[in-house]
Formats: structure tokens, sequence, C-alpha cells
């Protein structure tokens, strides 16, 4: 169940193939989320990075976060199994 005032990342991040090659950005921006990822990563709060990007919100800023989650969540590579000779037991 959603409630009205719940936000998800779909309602913030889009890709447009006519806005920044398709990339995904902040709705309504030309910013990329790659952009606001790499201020996060240097240690740059919300506030700051708001200030540096100001056609962006703290609320976008979180939808970028729970979408990288997302993208890194769907994107991780299945384990690979042990090659069947590795599981085998010896004696048998």
């Amino acid at each position: 169940m959603r409630y009205p005032h719940e936000m998800t990342f779909q309602d913030r991040i889009v890709r447009d193939p006519a806005i920044c090659g398709g990339q995904p950005t902040v709705r309504g921006t030309r910013v990329l989320v790659r952009t606001v990822l790499g201020y996060l990563a240097h240690g740059e709060s919300a506030e700051r990075i708001v200030a540096e990007l100001p056609s962006l919100t703290t609320d976008d800023v979180r939808a970028i976060i729970a979408f990288a989650a997302r993208s890194a969540s769907e994107d991780l590579p299945a384990p690979n199994p042990l090659p069947s000779a590795l599981t085998r037991t010896s004696g048998a």
C-alpha cells in the first residue's frame, strides 16, 4: 500500500532520450543522477548539493539515493555456482 505522502524515485527520476541522451535525470531538470551521486560520494550533504544545484530539493536527493540503491541491487550479478568437480567429495 502506498500512502499519499510517500515518494518513490519513479516520481522524480526520468530517462528521456531527448534529454541528456537518455541518462537518468531529475524530472524537470537536466541534472544527471550520476552528478549528484558524485557529490554524495565525495561527502557532500543534501543541503550543500541543493545549494550548488538550486533546481533540486532534498527530496530529489533522497530519490536519487533510492534510485541508486535499486539500480545496484538489480545490477549485481548472480553468484556463480562452484564447478561440479569442486563440489564432489572424494572416496566415492
